[in-house]
């Protein structure tokens, strides 16, 4: 992968959000890219319609496995292993994604927003930490970067309700929310939103809006240059997809972030990576 961060968020919703930029050094670029393809890997097994869950869980095993050092374990996890030679808290959080692939493979439904929000912290929050961890932050800068990445999980579950239901038989929406609102998982299957299920977006929404105000000190709590200009590029794409989304209707074609607006997240970036962290 040799995206800028302009690449990886174009189409967000294919990805969480950018792992690799060019606000990045390029020493750690690398092991950045190689923490992508090992997670966009084990994501693909999760993800396979094909798949029976047997077979996920064993190959998502082989997975671990590498990470472990067995040589016949998958070889993108044998690849990151030499990259977090010297951060194996880094490495670590490599390992806790694994628990999210497992979730999604089981086919798990979330009864509640606390449900979701744990899913998020296997699937999401490691993303997150392990960049922190790879930079030598402070482990305390987590409490700040946990909720802008699960934020953008949901927002990117947001915008592809359809397609999960569809294909994989998810539902990425609290079971109790669409109870209380009157909707149904059957009415993802409908051309536009529902009134029912528009409120429960709405509710949803304005959750990812409470989450990226505690997120929104991030950038300045981070030392490094590189990564603190990507957090703030990442935070404002965040907000304006989540504005989008507001306007517009995920079933009735797909919600994305525009050629502008990523422009306009790099030179936010590279505003915070000028300045002083705080």
């Amino acid at each position: 992968m040799g995206e800028t961060v302009a690449d990886r968020i174009r189409d967000a919703g294919t990805e969480n959000f950018p792992v690799a930029s060019r606000l990045l050094t390029g020493r750690k670029r690398g092991a950045v890219m190689a923490f992508y393809r090992y997670a966009r890997a084990a994501d693909n097994v999760a993800d396979d319609a094909d798949l029976a869950a047997a077979v996920k869980l064993s190959e998502l095993d082989a997975f671990e496995a590498g990470l472990d050092g067995d040589p016949d374990g998958r070889p993108e996890a044998l690849a990151l292993r030499p990259a977090l030679a010297d951060r194996p808290e880094a490495l670590a959080e490599a390992r806790r994604l694994l628990g999210a692939f497992r979730q999604d493979a089981r086919g798990a439904t979330y009864a509640t927003w606390d449900d979701l929000r744990a899913y998020c912290a296997m699937s999401a929050d490691p993303v997150g930490r392990f960049l922190l961890a790879l930079h030598g932050e402070d482990r305390r800068v987590a409490a700040l970067s946990d909720p802008l990445c699960t934020a953008l999980q949901v927002l990117n579950h947001l915008q592809d309700l359809a397609e999960d239901r569809a294909r994989l038989g998810r539902v990425y929406l609290p079971a109790d929310w669409l109870e209380e609102a009157g909707a149904r998982p059957e009415d993802l299957s409908e051309p536009r939103l529902t009134p029912e299920l528009a409120s429960v977006v709405t509710r949803t929404l304005d959750t990812c809006g409470t989450l990226l105000d505690r997120a929104a000190p991030l950038p300045g709590a981070i030392r490094s240059r590189g990564l603190r200009g990507q957090a703030a590029a990442t935070l404002w794409l965040a907000r304006r997809l989540c504005q989008r989304l507001r306007r517009g209707d995920p079933l009735a074609r797909r919600v994305a972030l525009s050629r502008a607006d990523v422009l306009r997240a790099g030179a936010v970036g590279l505003t915070h990576a000028a300045r002083r962290p705080r």
